[in-house]
């Protein structure tokens, strides 16, 4: 009676045996394993002619995996700023497009439901005579008017109230809110940190629901939260310069300072994206959102890079709810370490 091993496991045969009856008797789906016999391959073709012998070593391996998540992950929440809410996390600018149909198609392709505009007597008609709020569609978007170009808490507030006027005579949710931008100087374009505050103060006085842009600093993050603001958004890094997050540890301390007590709090990275990993890295540090515009409009193919933008948003979100792995020193195998066939000889 011949006795065999198979991974491991003595068994004991009834009589001489071939491969492919030993593996009938296992229970053994021959089209999914791979077979060998003392360290020698024994392919499916052949096992069928293969009669094993006493104290032979049957190894059998097959495929397995690193696990099984469920299909669908948990619904996300939604993003709530102030008084408004919306499905997709991104929001995009008007300018710098080549033409309104370029701006139009991008920010379809996109996905975004918050477009930002700016406040220009210069810009009522182009050379065309067409306005931008022909290629609008003002029920699909919200429109979020900005203070981009002033250096003054005073300019600041006038345009604020200029944009809130138009919108409300045009019927947009998005006169209700501002994006504040108080600029220190052209070269940088860095907000001033003191007219930023006084003009945040303000608008909130007059019912606005403020969205601030501001540098990366923990302390004025937190004291414009204080004063009122719907959202602060810190920059990534210098308006239109592409870098993308310079400074992700200020970051992570803005987030842990403002959403201290109050989770939901909407911080949203505004300026200096230039591709969309720069999105995913904001969007994994645990940001709200992300507030953009030259990175698609002066991207060499805008209407690609709109859904680029789009799926790394959303990418760097889910990836952020998932949680990422620790980072180690060194490896640990992603495939399990048990059921490996027997090994040849030890590496210590």
């Amino acid at each position: 009676m011949p006795h065999v091993t198979v991974n491991g496991k003595s068994y004991s045969l009834s009589g001489p045996l071939t491969v492919a009856q030993l593996m009938e008797v296992l229970e053994f789906d021959r089209r999914r394993i791979a077979v060998e016999v003392n360290r020698e391959l024994v392919p499916l073709l052949h096992q069928a002619d293969y009669i094993l012998k006493d104290d032979d070593a049957v190894e059998v391996v097959t495929l397995v995996g690193g696990g099984s998540p469920d299909p669908e992950p948990s619904a996300d929440k939604p993003l709530v700023i102030g008084g408004f809410t919306f499905r997709s996390r991104l929001i995009t600018g008007t300018g710098k497009y080549a033409n309104f149909e370029l701006m139009r198609d991008c920010l379809a392709a996109s996905g975004c439901e918050v477009t930002t505009v700016a406040v220009r007597r210069e810009r009522l008609v182009d050379k065309q005579g067409r306005n931008i709020l022909d290629y609008l569609d003002l029920k699909r978007f919200t429109i979020l008017p900005n203070t981009a170009g002033c250096f003054s808490a005073e300019d600041a507030v006038r345009h604020a109230r200029l944009a809130r006027e138009l919108l409300a005579n045009l019927g947009n949710p998005g006169a209700k809110w501002v994006k504040l931008e108080c600029l220190g100087d052209p070269k940088t374009l860095l907000p001033d940190p003191i007219d930023t505050l006084k003009a945040t103060e303000q608008l909130v006085k007059e019912g606005f629901q403020v969205l601030v842009y501001t540098s990366d600093d923990p302390i004025i993050a937190r004291q414009l939260k204080k004063a009122g603001a719907a959202s602060v958004m810190p920059a990534g890094s210098p308006i239109g310069s592409g870098q993308g997050v310079l400074n992700p540890n200020n970051i992570r301390i803005i987030l842990e300072y403002l959403k201290d007590g109050d989770p939901d709090y909407p911080v949203i990275v505004d300026a200096g994206v230039g591709t969309a990993s720069d999105v995913t890295v904001a969007m994994e540090l645990g940001c709200d959102g992300v507030l953009l515009n030259t990175g698609i409009a002066h991207a060499q193919d805008p209407l690609r890079m709109s859904v680029a933008m789009r799926y790394a948003c959303e990418s760097g979100r889910q990836a952020y709810l998932a949680g990422r792995i620790p980072r180690k020193l060194y490896a640990q195998a992603s495939s399990p370490m048990e059921g490996r066939i027997a090994a040849s000889r030890s590496k210590e």
